[in-house]
């Protein structure tokens, strides 16, 4: 099985020092994605080019204590990319991708980070642009190999991804637009959803993120912003799924999926 976790950090010193690298080091995962570094190299040098004795790899933003994703891996990868070739965003430090080459197979692992919206129109605006940008960009990518995509995605898809959706179909993160783009992404562009292949009902179960404010965490009014997007063969290979919520590093959890691959 090939164990792969996607981890929004919210700052990497904040989410190791609750406890991350203790929890790696018991679970195992042959690789971790992880979204808002929020840290520059000459942060991570020293400190975090390895977690848990898997080695990082890192797409970090120019702006300080801002974004910026990595992947942890067990495999040295064939080769790494930096950016998805936006000059726009890869200022930001959204993208980060491993190949895991051999002459009989393509395949990738990338890290990225989505845009959030929710701080007014300006940045609304920009992640339309960004959802523009990436979604020819996975399709050309989907016809020359295989990938899964973790990050943070910033869209609850559908009315059971999140717990308030009637109050929530105005808000970034669950308008009409976002969640057509994931619609377009999982049926014309024929990416899949890979936890909701798994758990085509779940509701509460399925949250990955918690708003600090009104005790959101502890009442479980969360949203599922946490994703696995994977071509069909390696969806296919899916097979467990987990959601950690016994300890919390971030305002997001841990998502796992196992893989036959």
């Amino acid at each position: 099985m090939f164990k792969l976790t996607s981890l929004n950090l919210n700052g990497i010193r904040s989410a190791t020092t609750k406890g991350l690298e203790a929890w790696l080091t018991k679970v195992k995962p042959d690789c971790i994605c992880v979204q808002e570094v929020k840290a520059q190299a000459a942060d991570v040098q020293g400190r975090f080019e390895a977690l848990a004795g898997l080695q990082g790899h890192f797409h970090f933003a120019e702006k300080k204590g801002y974004s910026g994703v990595g992947i942890y891996t067990r495999q040295e990868p064939s080769d790494v990319i930096v950016g998805h070739g936006s000059p726009e965003f890869d200022s930001e430090g959204r993208y980060v991708e491993l190949r895991f080459d051999t002459p009989g197979a393509k395949k990738s692992i990338i890290s990225c980070y989505f845009p959030s919206g929710s701080s007014g129109e300006e940045r609304q605006q920009a992640k339309f642009r960004f959802l523009a940008e990436l979604y020819p960009h996975l399709t050309q990518l989907k016809a020359g190999r295989e990938f899964i995509l973790c990050g943070d995605v910033n869209i609850a898809h559908q009315e059971i991804d999140l717990k308030n959706w009637k109050g929530n179909r105005k808000n970034s993160g669950f308008l009409p637009e976002e969640r057509a783009w994931m619609t377009q992404l999982l049926g014309e562009a024929g990416l899949v959803d890979v936890y909701r292949q798994l758990q085509p009902t779940a509701t509460d179960a399925a949250y990955t993120w918690w708003s600090n404010r009104g005790q959101a965490y502890a009442k479980n009014v969360g949203w599922r912003l946490d994703y696995h997007l994977a071509t069909p063969a390696l969806a296919a290979s899916a097979r467990l799924e987990s959601i950690y919520k016994d300890e919390k590093f971030s305002d997001h959890a841990p998502i796992t999926i196992d893989y036959a691959m």
